[in-house]
C-alpha cells in the first residue's frame, strides 16, 4: 500500500487521461500533484474521486484544486468530491483556482446539490499563487472559453553541502543558517566562507497544458520545464479538427515541448479513437521531440529536484 507522506520530489499521478468521452481504460481528465505538504488536483472530471481511491491517495489532504476551464469533462467530478470531503470532515481550507466564472459555477452547484459544508475559497485567474518555496504560474490558452495552463515551480534554493560540513567537522549550530544565507562566519575561532559550503539548487518546473489550440503562451508556460504534460486530442492528419475545436495534435504538443526546450513530455487527453493505437500518437510526437510517451490512468511519475 502506498504511504501518503510528504514528498521530497515532485510526484504526479494521472487520475484520468481521456478526453470528453471516457473509455474502459481511461477516465475523464484529472492530475494529482504533490510536493512536501501540498496536494494539488488539476481538473476534476467525472469519477475523479473514485480514481483518487484507486490510486490510494487521501482526498482529505487536498490543499488546492486548479481548474483549467469549465467544460464538463474537466469539472463534473467536483460535486461528488466536495460532498465526500464534507462527509469525511475535511478540516482545512480548500483553495479552488479557476477561470472567470468559477465562483458562479460553485454557487450553481450548491444551489443544485446543497451547500458544501467545508471551508472553500475561490480565486479567479489571473491571481498570484506563491509561497517562499514554490509558485504556480498561469497563462491564458485559446479554447473558445476562458482557459488556462499552469506551471508548478519549486524555486531555486541555497543549499548547504552536507558532505563538506561533515568533512570539516563543523558543529550543528545556528551559524550554519547564516552560512546558508551567504554570510561568512567564525566557528571555533576559524573563519568559514559561505561560498565554500553553499550551492544553488536550480528550480524545478512542471507545466500542465490542457485544452487549447496551438499558441505562443503554451510555449512560454512550458519554457525550460523538467516535464510538460500536454493534451494531445488529435493526430496530425486531423489537424483541421484540432483547429476547429481548439485542441492540439500530438505533433503540436511535441512542437511546444521542443520550442520550450523542455526535458520531457507526457501526452494526455487522448481521444477514444486512438485507444487501440497509442503508439501511433506517441511515434508521431517522437518525430519532433524524442523524450515523450503517452500517459496511462493511475500511472505515477516522479520528478527529482534539480541538483
Amino acid at each position: 500500500m502506498r504511504k501518503d507522506k510528504d514528498s521530497v520530489n515532485v510526484q504526479i499521478t494521472f487520475l484520468g487521461t481521456s478526453n470528453a468521452i471516457p473509455t474502459a481504460e481511461r477516465n475523464h481528465p484529472a492530475i494529482w500533484l504533490e510536493w512536501n505538504a501540498e496536494r494539488i488536483l488539476i481538473d476534476c472530471g467525472e469519477g475523479t474521486q473514485r480514481q483518487i481511491k484507486k490510486a490510494d491517495l487521501n482526498p482529505c489532504k487536498l490543499t488546492k484544486i486548479l481548474l483549467t476551464h469549465l467544460h464538463g469533462d474537466h469539472v463534473l467530478g467536483l460535486p461528488g468530491l466536495l460532498e465526500t470531503l464534507e462527509m469525511s470532515e475535511y478540516a482545512r481550507q480548500l483553495d479552488i483556482y479557476g477561470p472567470k466564472g468559477t465562483a458562479r459555477h460553485l454557487e450553481l452547484l450548491q444551489q443544485t446539490y446543497g451547500k458544501f459544508n467545508i471551508q472553500i475559497k475561490v480565486h479567479e485567474l489571473p491571481c498570484n499563487i506563491e509561497t517562499d518555496d514554490w509558485k504556480i504560474e498561469a497563462a491564458p490558452m485559446d479554447h473558445g472559453i476562458p482557459a488556462w495552463a499552469f506551471a508548478f515551480i519549486i524555486k531555486e534554493r541555497r543549499r548547504l553541502d552536507k558532505a563538506k560540513i561533515k568533512r570539516l567537522k563543523l558543529p550543528n549550530t545556528p551559524l550554519l543558517g547564516e552560512i546558508q544565507k551567504g554570510k561568512d562566519v567564525v566557528i571555533n575561532g576559524k573563519k568559514v566562507k559561505a561560498k565554500d559550503l553553499v550551492y544553488v539548487q536550480p528550480s524545478t518546473k512542471v507545466a500542465i497544458i490542457m485544452d487549447t489550440k496551438f499558441n505562443q503562451n503554451a510555449i512560454e508556460i512550458a519554457k525550460d520545464a523538467d516535464l510538460v504534460v500536454c493534451e494531445s486530442t488529435y493526430a496530425e492528419k486531423e489537424k483541421e479538427y484540432a483547429e476547429n475545436y481548439r485542441h492540439l495534435t500530438a505533433s503540436q504538443a511535441a512542437t511546444i515541448a521542443k520550442r520550450a526546450k523542455a526535458k520531457s513530455l507526457i501526452l494526455t487527453h487522448i481521444a477514444q479513437r486512438y485507444e487501440q493505437n497509442l503508439k501511433f500518437i506517441e511515434n508521431e510526437a517522437k518525430k519532433i521531440f524524442k523524450n515523450v510517451r503517452v500517459a496511462k490512468d493511475l500511472e505515477r511519475k516522479e520528478i527529482r529536484l534539480n541538483d
